[in-house]
């Protein structure tokens, strides 16, 4: 029951930094979710989760770990944003998370995209244009990470309680 109880802790501390780990930049949250979830298959003999929910709450981690590399630059570049815009987003997320939290992650990359936009893409006539759009593709991707960490955390605080009862 000890290693039932380790096991399940660890899961749970996995499934949180997950969470986590969709609001702060590097860190990868769905990823980290799903190895909590994984841990907990594992410790059962596979015998928590369906093949399916494995394969399928896999791929949502990787693919909402791949929205949020590709919706940024894809909404800051049909609102004319250059690199400038995407850059100046990602590393105002990255300060403003260190400094500001929790706000700062919004604000940090809104602020950067308009002033990476201002510095570096002058051409571009209409920087808060880009800028709000870059905000908007990294709102919608960090919504997506966490809904894809939520679900995965749903599932790991079910699988806790039927590996500790012994019932699965």
């Amino acid at each position: 029951m000890a290693l039932e109880i380790l096991v399940s802790v660890a899961a749970v501390l996995l499934g949180l930094a997950g969470l986590i780990g969709c609001i702060v930049p590097i860190v990868p949250g769905p990823p980290l979710s799903y190895l909590g979830m994984l841990l907990l298959a594992l410790a059962s003999g596979w015998l928590l989760y369906s093949l399916v929910v494995l394969v399928a709450t896999g791929l949502a981690a990787v693919v909402a770990v791949v929205l949020d590399s590709l919706l940024p630059p894809a909404a800051g570049r049909r609102a004319g944003a250059g690199r400038g815009g995407v850059w100046g987003s990602i590393i105002g997320m990255l300060i403003g998370t260190v400094f500001f939290p929790p706000f700062g992650l919004v604000i940090g990359a809104f602020l950067g995209a308009y002033l990476g936009e201002v510095l570096y893409n002058r051409q571009n006539t209409r920087p808060l244009h880009a800028a709000l759009a870059v905000l908007r593709g990294t709102m919608i991707a960090t919504l997506i990470k966490l809904a894809v960490s939520g679900v995965i955390l749903g599932y790991i605080g079910r699988g806790v309680f039927l590996l500790l009862q012994g019932s699965f």
